[in-house]
């Protein structure tokens, strides 16, 4: 008897545990959720306690295990938290208290967003970005002319959408040193052509035309004043705010300082923040000797891992560094931003200190200079990511570099789009064929992290899909796609903004994919973008953004 009783009791208690369910914070069902795993499945449900997910597959499976807040997706789609792969996260902030100029169709245009933003805002600088001259009719760089009869005594900066250009009136240029003798390493004061130099009160800057390239743009904006610590934290806020919107979890901020790096942490200790950020750290003094000696810093918000150099300038102001001239100014090859010698000294350090090398290289001249410097120091294949920012512009000789020394191709497929208008005219129609070529990178190494590089672009990661994928304008333009034998699919493009994005911030065994053990980043859309008409992706909503299982963003 005593025996029948113990076993009545035990499976008393067996039935009585196979009806208790697991507790979780948050179940969402009713989804089609692309878990971007190995095998790229998709799954209906998942659940989610203290922020990481902790079972993943059919609604009614899930349900039947677990407890806990639901949300019914209501069939919409679901993907992992979005990751842009290069940007400026902390500059678009700040960008949002400026004159916002991009877009506009002619100089004229700029004039009149600075002159209308100067009358509502009583700045001790003028300080805008986003103009691009190969919008205008007119494609040639404005002068300061314009500025110095409306603004004689307060000083204006106007970057252009690159930042690798900018347009300064003479009292700015008065307030950064810079006069008719300045020379710089790495940039261009442009002047006047013989005979056409403009009159102004200061003599000492008549002949510049005010155009100011690459290391010559960082002559004049070490004189602005820098932002004070709140107006600092609400840009990192507001930069926050849009990128939730945009379904965006995590941003690689391609050039830090510490201070802004400190600020980041301290605001997401304190949960103001909740934006994974992963910084790449400017190559300065301070950094190079804070953080060479501290080491890498790792939380479960913020990754500081690399520096962020730069190698050359931008194609659209020429400073790209080329093999072989410009095709519309032959006599203009661009240039490397410092000595060969310095990206040697640093591809060591960071080898010798285990940081990631990241190398802004626009032109192919560039590209192939820093391949081999990483190659010289990687040796061969290895697992240190170190990155080369943009590959924008690659000799065919140079895609299989990639691959050789295991560097993974950091790129933006918006630029491919916004540059096709003119590409050529830079480049001929021979260079212009390894441009801008994702799927020649892709073959080669084998990934692709895909970011924007806002405000250059535009923040939307709905942009960085259709433009990989379609290679087309928001207007459809061209109608049979930029290039296409360089398009991604809509798979690939997909890894690109998840985990590839998240492999390349060594990063892919926390995020970047839906599944078991993972951090619930993830984002809710009205259309599934891998199977909508190409044309709709632009247009495309996020519902709900969610980072740590927290809700961020609601539409």
């Amino acid at each position: 008897m005593k025996k029948i009783f113990f076993l009545f009791l035990a499976s008393a208690l067996t039935a009585c545990s196979s009806t208790q369910k697991g507790k979780a914070d948050l179940i969402v069902h009713n989804a089609v959720v692309y878990t971007v795993d190995s095998s790229f499945t998709t799954a209906e449900s998942f659940a989610v306690k203290d922020g990481k997910i902790i079972a993943i597959g059919k609604s009614d499976s899930i349900l039947a295990r677990y407890e806990g807040e639901k949300l019914d997706a209501l069939g919409k789609t679901i993907f992992p938290g979005l990751i842009d792969a290069h940007c400026h996260f902390y500059g678009y902030g700040l960008g949002l208290q400026k004159v916002d100029l991009v877009g506009t169709k002619s100089f004229d245009e700029v004039i009149e967003r600075v002159v209308n933003f100067s009358r509502a805002n009583n700045s001790e600088w003028i300080i805008g970005r986003g103009w691009d001259q190969n919008d205008w009719s007119a494609k040639e760089f404005p002068d300061k002319t314009k500025l110095d009869s409306l603004f004689p005594n307060t000083p204006v900066f106007l970057t252009r959408v690159d930042g690798h250009a900018a347009l300064l009136n003479s009292e700015a240029l008065r307030q950064a040193g810079i006069t008719n003798e300045t020379r710089v390493d790495g940039g261009i004061v442009e002047h006047y052509k013989e005979g056409l130099a403009v009159k102004t009160e200061l003599s000492s800057v008549n002949n510049i035309t005010g155009i100011l390239v690459d290391n010559a743009v960082d002559l004049a904006a070490a004189k602005i004043p820098s932002a004070s610590k709140s107006e600092a934290t609400n840009a990192l806020l507001q930069a926050q705010k849009n990128c939730f919107a945009a379904g965006l979890t995590t941003v690689d901020d391609a050039g830090l300082q510490k201070q802004i790096v400190e600020l980041i942490d301290e605001l997401q200790k304190n949960n103001e923040l909740k934006m994974r950020v992963y910084a790449m750290l400017t190559d300065n003094k301070e950094n190079l000797e804070h953080y060479l000696e501290k080491g890498t810093y790792k939380t479960e918000r913020l990754n500081v891992c690399s520096f962020k150099f730069y190698g050359d300038g931008a194609l659209g102001s020429r400073g790209a560094c080329l093999l072989h001239p410009y095709a519309d100014k032959p006599k203009q090859q661009g240039f490397l931003l410092n000595k060969p010698e310095y990206f040697v000294e640093m591809a060591k350090k960071m080898y010798e200190k285990g940081f990631q090398m990241n190398t802004h290289c626009i032109g192919d001249s560039s590209d192939r200079f820093l391949l081999n410097v990483y190659g010289h120091v990687l040796q061969g294949t290895n697992d240190r990511r170190w990155r080369i920012e943009h590959a924008q512009v690659i000799n065919q000789h140079d895609f299989h570099k990639f691959h050789d020394y295991s560097v993974i191709p950091s790129v933006q497929s918006t630029h491919a789009t916004s540059d096709m208008y003119w590409a050529q005219d830079r480049l001929g129609a021979e260079r212009v064929k390894g441009a801008y070529a994702y799927k020649d990178l892709l073959n080669s190494y084998g990934k692709v992290a895909l970011g924007t590089d806002f405000p250059v672009e535009n923040i939307n990661p709905m942009y960085t899909f259709y433009a990989a994928v379609a290679r087309k304008d928001l207007k459809g333009f061209p109608e049979g796609g930029f290039q296409m034998e360089n398009a991604l699919t809509r798979e690939e493009a997909l890894k690109g903004m998840t985990i590839w994005a998240a492999f390349s911030n060594f990063e892919e065994k926390e995020k970047g994919s839906l599944e078991k053990g993972k951090f619930a980043d993830f984002v809710i859309l009205d259309k599934d973008i891998m199977k909508a008409a190409i044309e709709e992706i632009p247009n495309v909503q996020v519902l709900y953004t969610f980072v740590n299982g927290e809700k961020v963003y609601s539409r």
